[in-house]
């Protein structure tokens, strides 16, 4: 399919697409018009692509465990996997920030507040 009708059947646009492209989360290959032209499977990857990064992973996350993903004899128990080490990413940064926080709090009111410690 061409970019502009996978762009409309995912919901996202032609730049974004030529983006993911770009760096390589997507393939199409080029007809002999120049059109790019994608494989009907990339609806289903770009659906994937949009949920992980509402749930946090990067780009490059998403990328580099794209295969591993596809290739998995159980994609569920991998993707399980991923959720665990991405919880543990959260988790350490929300103590660094809960961290951050007191210290951002213990400054209120000492008159000078980037004072050093």
């Amino acid at each position: 399919m061409r970019i502009g009708e996978l762009a409309a059947r995912t919901g996202t646009t032609r730049d974004t697409i030529r983006f993911y492209e770009k760096v390589g989360l997507v393939e199409g290959s080029r007809l002999s018009n120049g059109y790019r032209d994608f494989a009907p499977e990339t609806v289903e990857w770009l659906a994937y692509v949009r949920t992980a990064q509402t749930l946090g992973f990067t780009l490059a996350e998403i990328a580099r465990h794209g295969e591993e993903l596809r290739e998995a004899p159980d994609s569920a128990a991998a993707l399980s996997a991923l959720f665990e080490q991405k919880i543990r990413i959260v988790d350490a940064r929300m103590a660094e920030l809960a961290a951050l926080r007191a210290e951002l709090a213990d400054r209120v009111g000492t008159g000078c507040p980037l004072r050093t410690a």
